[in-house]
């Protein structure tokens, strides 16, 4: 599982997810990538499922690269305890993604391989992606 070796602090606030993705928005790695369409928390448990849906799907055919880390920890307090008495303990790591967010790219495969591996990936994560081609492998499409 993905997590920072260590952080400044430990807890930090929810944040706001608005607006698109202004950095790791191009497919820059590989040909194939998969884009996110909507805002939302990647876990690390979900960025490692996708990996290992993506890496079988190919069997060892090409390489797949992931662009988002899960650098965010979320907290959450013990089952009935009363209010007050601070902030819980974190619990799990999670990466935000905005709209257009490249989140993982996948090189040497051929095109189909490569829909089918993405086309598993995102059944395993929680917001909604696209497949998308780079510029340069093809005039049109991103």
């Amino acid at each position: 599982m993905l997590m920072p070796k260590r952080v400044k602090h430990r807890r930090v606030h929810r944040g706001r997810m608005k607006g698109v993705a202004t950095k790791g928005n191009k497919i820059t790695y590989g040909t194939y990538g998969l884009v996110a369409q909507e805002c939302g928390w990647i876990t690390s448990n979900q960025i490692e499922a996708a990996r290992i849906a993506m890496t079988r799907s190919i069997k060892r055919g090409g390489k797949v690269y992931i662009k988002i880390f899960p650098h965010k920890s979320v907290t959450k307090k013990p089952a009935e305890v009363r209010m007050g008495s601070g902030k819980g303990s974190p619990e799990y790591w999670v990466a935000v993604v905005k709209p257009g967010r490249v989140m993982f790219e996948i090189e040497g495969v051929s095109e189909e391989a490569a829909r089918e591996a993405i086309r598993l990936a995102i059944h395993k994560l929680p917001i909604k992606a696209k497949f998308a081609i780079k510029e340069e492998a093809k005039g049109g499409e991103a």
